[in-house]
């Protein structure tokens, strides 16, 4: 079982003169159900080498028992360093692709022309993709086989509207998540705010926030476990 997980490299958020990043949860929680599970992993993004942490997430209010085994590992902090170059992989060296969140994806991963192709063809190789919180957004512009929006007519979710109201960004953000989803066509559906919340159609699966990033993990390896 080898895994792709890939990461922003986007820092900035928005105007605001503040950073932002991945979100340290999202990484640290799939990173170690995958890797207990027995997978490979491959920690990629558009910049290659060190990517963005969003500093909030790395405060005690947001750490779990799994983002302090992340800290205290040498090995994946020297992988989380050396991250390869997204133009540089390929979906066939791969089982499935899984992406965390934090706000960077919304600026980069969104629009970049190299993750599109890798998603599409990852779905087109009937081969299962994960995104949480942030991250279904960066299938806005991916499509199907057919042209189409990817997400249209499919069951998804991603961070909500409400919750973006409470960390203050909706106004920062260039899109809200909810409304993009829904904007494509997407059977957009939502659990409580900050509760785990997944929903997986087909090959696609989706998670609503950092809270939900282990179950979506734990989703895609029974996935690939069939």
């Amino acid at each position: 079982m080898k895994i792709l997980m890939v990461l922003t490299s986007h820092d900035t958020l928005g105007n605001t003169g503040r950073k932002t990043g991945f979100w340290l949860e999202e990484l640290a929680a799939p990173y170690y159900a995958f890797k207990d599970a027995g997978a490979d992993i491959v920690l990629a993004s558009p910049a290659g080498g060190q990517p963005p942490l969003d500093p909030k997430s790395n405060e005690p209010d947001f750490q779990t028992e799994q983002t302090h085994r992340f800290e205290a590992d040498a090995q994946t902090n020297a992988q989380l360093a050396e991250t390869v170059r997204l133009d540089s992989v390929s979906q066939a060296d791969f089982d499935a692709v899984f992406y965390p969140g934090g706000h960077g994806p919304l600026w980069d991963l969104a629009e970049d022309k190299h993750s599109i192709k890798l998603i599409e063809s990852f779905i087109a190789a009937s081969k299962p993709v994960a995104l949480v919180c942030h991250a279904p957004g960066v299938l806005r512009h991916v499509k199907d086989e057919q042209g189409n929006p990817l997400v249209q007519g499919k069951k998804v979710t991603g961070f909500t509207n409400t919750e973006e109201e409470a960390v203050g960004l909706t106004d920062v953000v260039p899109f809200l998540v909810e409304d993009e989803l829904k904007k494509l066509g997407g059977v957009y559906s939502k659990g409580a705010d900050w509760g785990s919340y997944v929903v997986r159609e087909g090959l696609l699966i989706t998670g609503q926030n950092p809270g939900s990033s282990a179950e979506a993990a734990v989703l895609l390896v029974d996935q690939l476990n069939k």
